[in-house]
């Protein structure tokens, strides 16, 4: 109970408007974690797509090339383990000079949010904003956190050691209506979202 409240005895009664601005929409309370996750990713414009084994996730993952026309294209991607998928849909990731999109696993998924935790592991050097427009992540539910400061904690202790630099978040997924301070020097991204069931 606030400080104020006890002293000047402020009513009981919490209105509806408590905590509510123009730029703070109500979330659901009370939401599992990855409820939470998956209600502010899609808020925040991001296409989700949930696959219970890695066949779906296969099959999803052509299904996002033809929607885009994307085959036999230019992909970035930096990630080993994840090139057996590029290869099998005869996509290049090798020395890219256009790439069509960004194809990355990610450090943690950001229920409070809605956002994708990146670090030099994923994303190298770049900027959010180098990165190409188009970028589909594959992710594991157990990846789903509350908080950034839980994707900081979990990050220091998966890395005892060759910590990761560049840790950014990506959070706007389509482009903002009307910019203000909040979205200043962000860059919207088309995501698409690959979560395997892994719990």
């Amino acid at each position: 109970m606030s400080l104020f409240r006890k002293i000047f005895g402020g009513s009981n009664e919490s209105s509806e408007d408590d905590g509510m601005s123009e730029y703070n929409s109500p979330k659901p309370s009370n939401l599992p974690v990855d409820d939470l996750f998956t209600f502010n990713f899609k808020k925040n414009g991001g296409k989700f797509i949930y696959c219970e084994n890695l066949n779906e996730v296969k099959e999803q993952f052509e299904n996002i090339l033809e929607e885009n026309d994307w085959f036999e294209s230019e992909v970035l991607c930096y990630e080993s383990k994840l090139f057996s998928l590029l290869d099998e849909n005869k996509l290049e990731y090798n020395n890219v000079t256009a790439p069509k999109f960004f194809f990355a696993s990610c450090e943690n998924l950001l229920a409070d949010e809605g956002s994708v935790l990146f670090s030099s592991n994923q994303i190298k050097h770049k900027k959010p904003n180098e990165l190409p427009d188009n970028i589909v992540i594959l992710a594991t539910t157990s990846q789903i956190l509350e908080t950034k400061s839980d994707g900081l904690r979990a990050i220091k202790k998966k890395y005892d050691k060759d910590y990761p630099t560049n840790i950014t978040a990506i959070k706007y997924f389509e482009k903002v209506q009307e910019e203000d301070f909040l979205t200043y020097g962000s860059s919207a991204k088309n995501l698409y979202l690959l979560l395997l069931e892994d719990l």
